[in-house]
């Protein structure tokens, strides 16, 4: 199984600007054609993967909630808090997170490069799940209206808890500069591309307008993702072609 540690053609400097500079296009066939056989390939182990791996997650995530180690750090507010006003809307990007994370993987062409892409994510939830154990942390008491709907079952479930770093936002981080990565590689228009980001955005600026984080957890979230997407993208299998893009030698070949 051979690694990559570039995308491409771009300068080895590129890499630590995977979300514009990371992936050479390659027009083979047409960017609908190539994101649909992505899609197709190892569907079912994809959608239970992801599955899985989000419930194991959870399991993890809310037994550290319910069951701090040690003693619980609040964490401050910054001006950037007093400007983002509580938004009930905002819970409809909060949630569409756990629809989010499963395009990344559900693009990945072969199956190493698949388990590959598992590993990292699941070393990302690992290390946030660390820190929540070694430096358990909340929100302090936020204004919100519990009657707005979904709140009162959020505020339920998901607690003050586990604050810093956004795992919210790290995973979607993480998801941001991967897909950015597939849809370059796919060949997919700038408009796709920009809607990939403005939902990474809505899920970000969601984690404070619902009041479930403040804008340290954020800004710590985004570091930890975009560390773990970075090195996710430089030390990964090779993919292999899809079946247009066969070398043209070994079809010579055969003839």
């Amino acid at each position: 199984m051979r690694l990559v540690q570039d995308v491409g053609r771009c300068p080895p400097r590129a890499i630590a600007f995977p979300l514009f500079f990371m992936t050479v296009p390659d027009p083979a066939r047409p960017w609908t054609t190539e994101l649909g056989s992505r899609m197709r390939e190892h569907f079912f182990l994809k959608a239970v993967g992801t599955t899985v791996w989000v419930w194991i997650f959870f399991v993890g995530y809310f037994y550290m909630l319910r069951h701090p180690a040690y003693p619980v750090t609040v964490m401050p507010l910054t001006w950037l808090d007093h400007q983002v006003p509580f938004e009930p809307a905002a819970l409809v990007p909060y949630l569409s997170l756990w629809l989010y994370v499963g395009i990344a993987p559900g693009l990945q062409r072969g199956f190493w490069p698949l388990l590959a892409y598992g590993l990292w994510a699941a070393a990302l939830c690992a290390v946030g799940l660390g820190i929540f154990h070694f430096w358990p942390t909340q929100i302090p008491p936020m204004p919100i209206d519990p009657t707005a709907p979904g709140f009162a079952l959020l505020q339920g479930i998901d607690a003050a808890g586990n604050a810093c770093p956004s795992m919210h936002v790290a995973i979607s981080a993480f998801t941001v500069l991967w897909v950015e990565h597939l849809l370059r590689r796919a060949g997919a228009p700038a408009l796709l591309r920009l809607a990939n980001l403005a939902w990474f955005l809505a899920i970000a600026w969601s984690t404070l307008a619902v009041k479930q984080h403040v804008a340290l957890d954020v800004l710590a979230g985004a570091a930890l993702g975009g560390v773990f997407a970075v090195a996710s993208l430089r030390w990964r299998p090779a993919e292999r072609p899809a079946p247009s893009e066969a070398p043209r030698t070994a079809i010579m070949s055969r003839q």
